[in-house]
């Protein structure tokens, strides 16, 4: 199982929101960079990159933070967030970004999602994010009737590279995965699942990894806040 540090992109610093809400943000660091390198040397695979103020106008925000952090590392990357035609997806992957995570499209525009995967194979992710099952997009502003699971199912034949599935009620709570619903989820489709929202501690990692089918996990607030030590997690994993 792949750990994704995440670096949540608002007004060009790293923070951290509390379930989704841009008014409960945590300012982490004003060198988004600068954080990519330090878990670049603790030896992550991935990193997760998320433009919250993008996520919310519906296209990029914080591009010089991205493009600073594409510039800084050597690790493969994937972004979400404001991402929500083609034009843009090019753009961000020649621009050096290994995948591109589509959510709010997926749901107002899923024909766009295909065409993308097919162009950029491997490299197009979709994001679903929900609050009791039920799919929220816009920044998680707009609550829809549509289910995660049958969401994620009319992808399958689609290509795309993977599902990150997003618990906001977990999100920067640190109060645990839900590991259920998302080993659910990775059990529904052949999609490789990646966890997101509520990773607090080395155990969540662990009890992510042995349900057996899901493919990574993100962890934002407990890698700053010293809850999980980088290296060490990785360390884990491994075994």
């Amino acid at each position: 199982m792949i750990l994704y540090p995440a670096i949540d992109l608002k007004d060009g610093q790293c923070v951290r929101l509390l379930r989704g809400e841009m008014s409960e943000a945590t300012v982490f660091g004003d060198d988004p960079a600068a954080q990519a390198l330090k878990f670049q040397t603790a030896g992550c695979e991935w990193l997760h990159l998320v433009d919250l103020n993008g996520a919310f106008a519906g296209q990029p925000v914080n591009a010089a933070a991205v493009e600073a952090i594409l510039k800084a590392v050597k690790v493969p990357a994937q972004l979400g967030g404001g991402i929500r035609d083609m034009a843009t997806i090019a753009m961000w992957l020649e621009k050096g970004l290994s995948r591109v995570i589509l959510g709010t499209v997926a749901v107002e525009n899923p024909d766009l999602v295909r065409q993308a995967a097919k162009t950029f194979p491997g490299q197009v992710a979709v994001g679903i994010d929900a609050r009791k099952g039920r799919v929220a997009t816009k920044g998680w502003a707009t609550e829809t009737d549509v289910m995660a699971t049958d969401l994620a199912r009319s992808f399958e034949d689609a290509g795309v590279a993977a599902i990150i599935y997003t618990d906001i009620d977990r999100d920067g709570a640190m109060q645990g995965p839900n590991i259920e619903a998302t080993e659910a989820l990775a059990r529904a489709v052949t999609i490789p699942v990646i966890a997101s929202g509520g990773v607090s501690r080395m155990q969540d990692l662990i009890a992510l990894r042995d349900t057996g089918v899901i493919a990574g996990a993100i962890s934002g607030r407990a890698l700053y806040d010293g809850a999980i030590d980088l290296a060490q997690a990785l360390r884990a994993l491994k075994e």
